[in-house]
């Protein structure tokens, strides 16, 4: 990505480990090592679930490896077909399945995996911090921030969406019109999206304190070649100074949609 040849060093490795690391079946990928030791050459883990563990980081750079992971993890969890789902109930395997199944599943099934995974993973909301987390049945203090992490990455993904990521950059947002300065976790940016013609933007707050407060933001990249306005929710506008790329906004921490477009 932009520009540079990185990723060479992954072809190069891949060659030789589809030779040494990966067990065929024809053409289909049959075993995978999660780990080589070279020092006393031992394959460590070979095998069927060597090919799922890696699922989401082969994805972008080895789809048909990839894919054949998501087939073998989704057939072990009964979600071929129309029995139940299983193996949730550990973290672990819910965890695995649950992000890479953002990746591969269709719309129907990604909703099928997450209704049985939701009384084993523990939504849990926070209202006084503004927290979502899962918390899987652990009792803990603390939830887990990398199965959190992973888990979400799935939920967020739609199908092949990870992949386009890296493939098939969207590299103009850079130079759009981009928000900065939120002053997090008071405020998140429950939408903040340009369309071409206005950005789209609502304030989130972090619980009931805060909410119906006033928070600024900052704004990058506006063409200083036009006025601006925000247009408020109720039929408010405001006009911003002309001439800059850089504009500072108020909004109004109530989550309700707001929209900076052209005079």
């Amino acid at each position: 990505m932009f520009g540079t040849d990185h990723h060479a060093a992954f072809a190069q490795w891949w060659r030789f480990a589809e030779q040494n690391y990966v067990s065929w079946e024809g053409e289909r990928p049959a075993g995978l090592d999660l780990y080589y030791d070279p020092v006393v050459d031992e394959h460590v883990g070979h095998g069927p679930m060597g090919i799922v563990v890696p699922t989401w980081y082969l994805a972008p750079q080895q789809p048909e490896i990839a894919r054949a992971g998501w087939h073998l993890a989704s057939t072990l969890h009964g979600v071929v077909g129309e029995g139940p789902i299983s193996g949730l109930e550990n973290p672990a395997l819910a965890t695995q399945l649950l992000q890479i199944a953002g990746e591969f599943a269709d719309p129907a099934t990604k909703a099928r995996i997450w209704a049985a995974a939701e009384p084993h993973v523990e939504p849990t909301w926070n209202a006084d911090l503004g927290e979502f987390t899962l918390g899987f049945g652990l009792g803990e203090a603390h939830p887990r921030g990398q199965w959190n992490a992973r888990t979400m990455a799935g939920w967020v993904c739609t199908q092949g969406a990870w992949s386009r990521i890296f493939n098939e950059p969207n590299l103009v947002k850079f130079h759009e019109p981009t928000v900065e300065g939120v002053d997090f976790p008071r405020v998140a940016m429950s939408e903040a999206r340009w369309d071409g013609r206005a950005l789209h933007l609502a304030a989130a707050p972090q619980n009931d304190d805060v909410r119906g407060s006033k928070t600024q933001v900052r704004i990058i990249n506006l063409p200083n070649h036009a006025s601006w306005r925000v247009h408020y929710s109720g039929g408010r506008s405001v006009a911003l100074p002309g001439g800059r790329a850089t504009l500072d906004v108020e909004l109004t921490v109530d989550n309700r949609p707001a929209r900076i477009m052209r005079s």
